[in-house]
């Protein structure tokens, strides 16, 4: 924008004195084309002229029919309200990256070799059955997105090139699908198939990323609960699908419980306990030596033997204050119990992290809103925060209405400042719904979503709205200032301007429209905002041109009263526009 001020300033005034020539008056553009190309211009001209004396003629029966425009401009905006309230909400949408995660979860007592098989499972299910749209696959057992557990494992597929997935089940939404279907039969684990979100940094997974809280320190067990009615509530709910944990699951532990009193009796001091279990069930540096020239670490630990089942713990022996040896069996006793194998906080509370997805047809905005009705019914003290994309996506949402109506407000006081008035800065913002109505159409017609690039293409098509309406206003004031009347000068700059509100609305139109049946790498972003700034482009120049000058006469006349109608200076129909040429 700053570069098309730049060149509008400076260069194209001597662009127009260096390569714009007088002629005459009434002049034919077929004159001076090449004789091959006249035929097309004349016909060309003839098509257009019938056209502007047709859009002339609706516009000035618009001006004694005030009351039906006006009923169908109030359809539309409330049209507009409504397509608002039903499109579906996100924050960016879902591309096709070329690649696909695959999440494997087993039971806590699975061992690493199953979950080996699984994945094994998995790499060949793709290898065998998705041939056209997989290149590759990639193994880990023993790791997920989780944490490191033997039960967790992770397949990395990588697709082939777009250009050779050119068919749409061969898209990566379409391939997870298919994977899902094959891998719900398994019954000794859980695998999830998804594609990275959009936005790779802010998390691992497409869809929702969420965390539920103990805010009220109800304590793990209740947290647990919590989480375990929260994906029982999801698995019903139809707007969501995929819902599953993303942490570790509970493990059994061997619970040592010291008596401390024992233990001071005894004269054994906390940090000899403490010392002692950890270095000989964990390891303990102890000082470096030199081998061969070079430096190396030695570490203390149990031998395998010793340190291999619960009993062991028995075996160890600690040094008291007096430096006797006093057996562990002396202070402590032990028991099974199960627990969580890491500590999970988010903001300072103990949370559960969980993911999923909308379910097909519906938004990542109405998932949310699934969850958050779903937590609201679970006990007090239990709350919940998104996170990732989805803290990203809600506050977007909340900053929506202030972003829309910040726009609105510079729009104004530019203009305001522009014609140094009130009035015609209102006749242009009553122009705006109209081309926000293409683009709210076009988007939700297509199944598009309320998003980041939406909202690109919503200003957008502010700005080209509020540019036609200055093309016709503009010239209506000139005509105005010169002693014509207000009906005569708005249709005299309505048959004049409509060639360049024309021009220029298809050249942008035609400019976008790429965007919006782009396909392959980055398609997602690109149909969002071509999408909204084609539809909001087509019904700005097809419906707007229509109201502007009639919101411009209504207005003006509310502010400054009738003004006479100097129907004498208006040319006829048929006539020709002799400064049209010039002022062009």
């Amino acid at each position: 924008m700053l570069l098309s001020v730049v060149v509008a300033l400076i260069l194209t005034p001597v662009l127009c004195a260096s390569l714009l020539k007088p002629v005459p008056a009434g002049h034919e553009p077929a004159e001076n084309a090449v004789f091959f190309l006249r035929p097309f211009f004349s016909r060309f001209d003839r098509i257009f002229f019938r056209t502007r004396d047709g859009y002339v003629r609706m516009v000035e029966r618009s001006f004694s029919r005030r009351l039906r425009y006006s009923i169908i401009y109030i359809l539309i905006v409330a049209a507009v309200g409504v397509l608002f309230i039903r499109m579906p909400t996100s924050y960016v949408p879902d591309e096709d990256q070329g690649i696909l995660f695959s999440q494997v979860m087993l039971p806590t007592s699975a061992t690493l070799e199953q979950t080996r098989k699984v994945v094994g499972e998995i790499q060949r299910y793709f290898q065998e059955n998705e041939k056209e749209a997989v290149e590759s696959c990639m193994t880990v057992a023993g790791v997920g997105f989780s944490g490191t557990a033997q039960t967790n494992g992770l397949v990395f597929i990588k697709l082939k090139d777009w250009k050779l997935r050119n068919r749409a089940d061969l898209k990566a939404n379409a391939v997870a699908g298919r994977a899902m279907r094959a891998f719900s039969h398994m019954r000794d684990a859980m695998v999830f198939v998804f594609p990275p979100p959009a936005v790779i940094e802010l998390g691992n997974a497409t869809g929702f990323d969420f965390q539920l809280l103990d805010r009220g320190g109800l304590g793990h067990e209740k947290l647990m609960e919590a989480r375990n009615q929260l994906l029982g509530m999801a698995s019903q709910e139809k707007r969501l699908t995929k819902v599953r944990p993303n942490g570790l699951e509970d493990v059994p532990q061997y619970r040592i419980d010291v008596d401390w009193a024992k233990a001071g009796a005894l004269g054994v001091p906390i940090t000899s306990i403490h010392n002692t279990i950890s270095e000989a069930f964990g390891s303990a540096y102890v000082n470096n030596f030199v081998q061969a020239g070079r430096v190396k670490r030695v570490f203390a630990q149990a031998d395998a033997p010793y340190r291999m089942l619960p009993k062991d713990i028995e075996k160890l022996y600690v040094r008291n204050t007096t430096g006797k040896m006093v057996p562990f069996s002396a202070f402590t006793a032990s028991r099974w119990t199960s627990g969580s194998p890491r500590l999970e906080r988010y903001n300072g509370f103990p949370s559960m992290n969980i993911w999923g997805e909308p379910a097909p047809g519906r938004s990542s905005g109405e998932a949310m809103q699934a969850m958050e009705e779903m937590v609201a019914r679970l006990q007090t003290g239990i709350g919940f925060e998104w996170t990732g994309l989805s803290y990203q996506e809600r506050m977007a949402s909340s900053q929506t209405f202030l972003l829309y109506a910040f726009s609105v407000i510079v729009i104004f006081l530019f203009l305001a400042a522009l014609y140094e008035s009130w009035s015609i800065p209102i006749s242009i913002l009553l122009v705006l719904p109209l081309g926000i109505f293409g683009a709210a159409l076009a988007t939700w017609s297509r199944g598009l979503h309320n998003d980041v690039y939406f909202q690109i293409g919503f200003l957008t098509t502010l700005g080209l709205t509020t540019k036609n309406a200055i093309l016709i206003i503009q010239f209506a004031r000139e005509r105005m200032a010169r002693g014509e009347g207000l009906i005569a000068a708005t249709l005299g700059a309505a048959r004049v301007r409509l060639r360049p509100v024309v021009m220029t609305s298809l050249a942008f139109f035609f400019g976008t429209l790429p965007l919006a049946i782009a396909t392959g790498a980055g398609a997602g972003a690109m149909k969002a905002i071509g999408t909204a700034v084609t539809g909001g482009m087509l019904t700005a120049t097809l419906i707007a041109i229509l109201y502007i000058p009639l919101f411009f006469v209504l207005v003006s006349r509310i502010f400054k009263g009738k003004q006479p109608d100097n129907k004498t200076s208006e040319p006829g129909p048929g006539s020709p526009a002799p400064s049209e040429g010039q002022k062009i």
